[in-house]
């Protein structure tokens, strides 16, 4: 998938210049995928096929999670409260109504919100000087290659492609808008 919009260098500035916050918002967004993989499992416990693979989903999240909170307790940092994240509340408002519309298009975001963080972790782990921190973020962008077909797999299951291909373009439509519309900071999303 193609994000219609890249990261400008700015953002890969503000990470460097304050990686702690960095690390702190990661966190809360491994904490946060995982949930949400989770409540796609009970909002949707009837479709086998997701039920089996958010649960996988969530396992790994969790496990980033862990991952990243093991480098914010050797760092002498505590994790913080979850806040709202207005990147993702910007692209759920977009969200159609109707049971089924609703559906496709929590997958279709899903999918466009794991490759923004692939991309943003591939540029991360591009900026960090050799070691372990380094393979680490280009392992994490590696992942989120995979989630990201997860998701538009899902989205192919349940839906026909002539269904998904034009709601994943107005939705990549639609995150080149919000991103561009929000401030550089030393955050994910």
């Amino acid at each position: 998938m193609r994000l219609r919009a890249p990261t400008r260098a700015e953002w890969t500035a503000a990470v460097l210049a304050d990686f702690n916050a960095f690390l702190l918002d990661h966190a809360a967004n491994e904490r946060k995928a995982s949930a949400s993989a989770l409540a796609l499992v009970a909002h949707y416990p009837d479709r086998r096929e997701l039920v089996e693979r958010c649960i996988a989903l969530a396992i790994e999240e969790l496990e980033h999670f862990q991952q990243v909170h093991a480098r914010i307790a050797e760092r002498g940092l505590v994790a913080t409260p979850d806040t709202r994240n207005e990147y993702l509340r910007r692209l759920t408002a977009a969200f159609r109504p109707g049971t089924d519309a609703y559906f496709l298009d929590r997958l279709v975001t899903a999918s466009i919100v794991e490759a923004r963080g692939c991309e943003r972790f591939g540029l991360v782990a591009a900026a960090l000087p050799a070691g372990e921190l380094k393979e680490f973020y280009r392992e994490l962008s590696r992942s989120e290659v995979r989630h990201q077909g997860l998701f538009l797999e899902l989205a192919r299951t349940y839906f026909e492609e002539a269904e998904v291909a034009p709601r994943l373009e107005a939705m990549l439509d639609e995150e080149a808008r919000v991103v561009a519309a929000l401030p550089i900071r030393a955050s994910l999303y």
